[in-house]
């Protein structure tokens, strides 16, 4: 196990992809989300994920620093159009267009579509929680299909995220944020490189086997190679039952159908699709119920009498502000494998040997 402090991991990514041929302003805010994922204790959003982002980058399948197009414009809705671009870049894009036509209209949705991966969609919750406003996104990522539905061994959906947040002036957010799967797919590639695995029920092999062996999702792999779910047939289980898979084959008719990105299906580039609606609470209460009705339910349900003494009643948001402080104090703590995956992805870019050690040095 590494750790590395979070400065010194923000600034070792924004160079790895600065080398690569992000601008400036791109690498660095690629940086700085990812490692706010790992922070946030969401490591399969985090970091990891960069050897994934530069060969897309190199393979010309991800563009850098593109300029969303807004192919509908209301006064209270857009369609906006990713062109493939980072989901670091596009993503903020159209989640200020869904806060500033919220602003001015007390009410707004917004369906983006060719998204490249956009990471961890709490970060767009927070970013909209931070203006005052109440958001909710439902997220498919087409061509990446790697979920059986309920009653089902086969792949059909895609982890299919769904997340609420919910601001509290003064306090940090609430924020929903989960895959619809059990696990989150970057769940199932930390555990392939020694990180918390999985539980031995999230996924199911053909014969209709639980399993928590990531083996099952991608085949056989070398520890510093790639993971590729196309080597395996197995598939990662939605949560919750009958429940989850509807909530999953919602998102995919939301977050892909409706937003245009298209639901998720074989055979077709990755694109992340996210239609969201955003709510300005002062508009909906002008009396100023909501806000401290927040907070006495807040503190209704944290008051629940816990499991056991050692344990606490968490709400939404609250583990990863637990995380937050306690990695940003201690290091972020990453598995051998994943520090090995991406210092030989700082080498294929052609990063400076010196520059790779200094992303460990106190």
């Amino acid at each position: 196990m590494v750790t590395i402090k979070p400065l010194n991991l923000k600034e070792f990514v924004r160079d790895i992809f600065a080398t690569a041929g992000c601008s400036a302003a791109e690498a660095q805010r690629i940086g700085q989300y990812l490692v706010e994922s790992n922070l946030t204790g969401h490591d399969s959003h985090g970091v990891i994920r960069v050897p994934r982002y530069v060969k897309t980058l190199v393979d010309k399948v991800i563009h850098p620093d593109v300029v969303v197009d807004v192919l509908v414009d209301t006064p209270v809705l857009a369609v906006v159009d990713g062109k493939f671009g980072f989901g670091q870049t596009v993503g903020p894009q159209a989640v200020r267009i869904g806060i500033d036509k919220c602003k001015r209209n007390g009410l707004s949705a917004v369906a983006l579509r060719n998204a490249g991966h956009t990471g961890r969609t709490g970060d767009w919750a927070e970013m909209a929680a931070a203006e005052g406003l109440v958001s909710v996104h439902f997220v498919n990522a087409a061509g990446s299909v790697l979920v059986a539905p309920y009653g089902g061994v086969d792949r059909r959906f895609s982890t299919a995220p769904y997340c609420v947040g919910i601001p509290r002036p003064g306090r940090d957010p609430l924020v929903l944020d989960f895959a619809t799967s059990i696990v989150a797919e970057g769940k199932v590639l930390v555990a392939s490189q020694g990180g918390k695995p999985v539980p031995d029920d999230a996924l199911i092999d053909q014969d209709g086997r639980a399993s928590g062996d990531p083996h099952v999702l991608y085949g056989e792999y070398t520890p510093e190679g790639p993971r590729d779910h196309r080597k395996s047939k197995g598939a990662i289980r939605a949560f919750g039952e009958h429940k989850g898979s509807g909530l999953a084959f919602m998102c995919e008719l939301l977050g892909g159908a409706l937003s245009g990105n298209g639901a998720t299906a074989f055979d077709r580039p990755f694109a992340n699709g996210m239609f969201s609606f955003y709510v300005d609470p002062k508009v909906v209460d002008p009396s100023g119920f909501f806000g401290p009705e927040v907070d006495r339910y807040t503190a209704f349900v944290k008051g629940s009498k816990p499991v056991s003494a050692d344990e606490e009643v968490l709400v939404p948001g609250e583990q990863e502000i637990h995380y937050r402080a306690k990695r940003n104090a201690e290091g972020i703590p990453l598995p051998d494998d994943t520090w090995a995956s991406l210092v030989a992805t700082a080498r294929s870019v052609g990063l400076d040997e010196r520059r790779i050690q200094r992303a460990t040095m106190p």
